[in-house]
């Protein structure tokens, strides 16, 4: 396929979506020639059949090959952004659309929107592509495993290149987060955001806006940001642009990472949380035990059946639940219980905290309290309630908003040594890591007498699962054992007892 043949595809391919009108044909051509540094076009090109992601690629390695831009990959993404930005609607036409089709319904709304950011190589459709995906039924339903193969790593020319620009580098957008990031051209460093649009919210009188995430890991993976850069905090403001947020869209659920290190997620520096249309195993976990909280008579209050440590708030009214859990946070915060190894502080240090989950289901806001606390000790260094030593050859980072809700994110490393172990486990020669042989030893040992070509793998994958329980009970603060449940009851009991 020619790079004419590349173009036509491209622009009849956005036609087709929807993104351009049959009347811009010609100038989207233009546009992307001039792009490309092209000043001529052949009088009947034809179209193809290639994709768009594969449609990019094809310029870009062209605008390589004819010396335009770089072969570094952020000059390759700056340029596939900039192509992408000719055709996705000015952000004013989006919102203008989006909101159209909101006044029908919510859903018809964002399956708009989370279309265009596929269609606009926004999302990285091809490259999630690569990721391992599958579930693993547990004693607390099918949690969901991904290893992340979707984000490329750097090579080393792209890295002493962002090093060289440090002492000029900008600092606009101050963060991937920031809404300036829509239709920002990108430098090294910082992604290419041509062909990024967000909707826009306003969110407990507050403009915060709506987009997706590059690298979705369920269906329209979602991130709804504020519009000042400023720090998470989870107080009562949180939880009520949460319950705000899904009255507006009740087919999502939307939830906030943390807002203390170790068990916060990985941005926060601003104010955001993440939400989508998808159902996680937490959300249809089951009770083990309700209480009656004395101040709000009217409301359904439980403790769940989870490996970490759940309420669960229910109510028709948003006020009350976002009253209640300001309660419950204020007294978590202060909450100790030695003999479950919980301390609020370490001198002045806070230790407490809640990642909160909202959704709405048969008619009722349902509001989930995940307690949370990042002490470290020195048996635990990198947290009392997190992934412990003998877990880290399978996850060792934070667990933020996703894993708690039951979703795995592996590094990517995993799909090489699973190979290794594998051949292992079938007596063949390996080379599997120090880290993981006490591991593969114990399933060699476990599975000898089933263990065949057709099952190998899919036993790694089934133990990777279960490994991925133990990660969540670490992260736990009452434990779902005997002595652990009888210490979240004295918490719920407590909480009655307030007034």
């Amino acid at each position: 396929m020619d790079v004419y043949t590349s173009i036509e595809t491209l622009v009849s391919r956005a036609a087709a979506l929807g993104m351009i009108e049959q009347r811009d044909i010609i100038y989207a051509r233009n546009q992307i020639m001039s792009l490309i540094g092209l000043v001529d076009y052949p009088e009947h090109a034809e179209a193809g059949e290639k994709s768009i992601p594969d449609l990019l690629e094809d310029l870009v390695e062209y605008a390589v090959a004819e010396g335009i831009i770089t072969s570094l990959e952020s000059d390759k993404d700056i340029l596939s952004s900039k192509i992408m930005d000719v055709l996705v609607p000015k952000p004013s036409s989006v919102n203008k659309e989006f909101y159209e089709k909101y006044g029908d319904s919510p859903a018809e709304a964002t399956r708009y929107f989370y279309s265009l950011s596929r269609n606009s190589n926004y999302i990285q459709t091809k490259s999630i592509a690569k990721n391992v995906n599958y579930k693993i039924a547990t004693g607390y339903g099918e949690l969901d495993i991904t290893i992340n193969l979707s984000k490329p790593e750097k090579d080393p020319q792209q890295i002493a290149r962002e090093r060289e620009m440090k002492v000029v580098s900008s600092e606009y957008p101050k963060c991937l987060l920031c809404a300036e990031n829509e239709g920002y051209a990108g430098r090294p460093g910082h992604p290419a955001r041509s062909n990024h649009r967000v909707i826009d919210l306003e969110l407990s009188d507050e403009p915060w806006f709506l987009q997706y995430s590059p690298y979705v890991y369920y269906n329209e993976h979602c991130i709804v940001l504020c519009g000042e850069h400023r720090d998470m905090k989870i107080d009562r403001s949180t939880f009520v642009r949460l319950l705000e947020f899904t009255g507006k869209f009740p087919h999502y659920f939307l939830g906030s990472n943390a807002d203390l290190p170790i068990v916060g997620g990985s941005i926060l520096s601003h104010d955001h949380y993440q939400g989508g249309n998808y159902e996680f195993a937490m959300a249809g976990a089951d009770e083990v035990g309700s209480f009656q909280l004395s101040r709000f008579p009217d409301m359904s209050a439980s403790m769940l059946r989870w490996p970490l440590s759940v309420i669960r708030l229910k109510s028709e009214k948003q006020e009350e639940l976002a009253d209640a859990a300001e309660m419950i946070l204020e007294a978590w915060v202060q909450y100790s219980d030695t003999e479950a190894e919980i301390e609020a502080f370490t001198g002045e240090i806070r230790h407490n905290t809640i990642t909160p989950i909202a959704r709405m289901r048969d008619g009722l806001y349902e509001l989930d309290l995940v307690l949370r606390n990042n002490r470290t000790s020195t048996e635990h260094p990198l947290g009392i309630f997190h992934p412990h030593a003998d877990v880290h050859h399978i996850k060792k980072e934070n667990i933020g908003l996703i894993e708690v809700m039951g979703l795995a994110v592996l590094p990517a490393r995993l799909e090489k040594e699973i190979s290794e172990i594998e051949k292992f486990l079938l007596d063949q020669p390996s080379e599997v890591k120090d880290y993981h042989m006490p591991w593969a030893i114990e399933m060699k040992e476990k599975y000898a007498s089933e263990l065949n070509r057709e099952n190998a793998e899919a036993i790694i994958r089934q133990e990777i699962g279960y490994k991925f329980v133990r990660v969540l009970e670490d992260a736990g603060v009452f434990k779902q054992t005997e002595s652990g449940l009888a210490a979240f009851r004295r918490f719920a009991d407590f909480l009655a007892g307030l007034d």
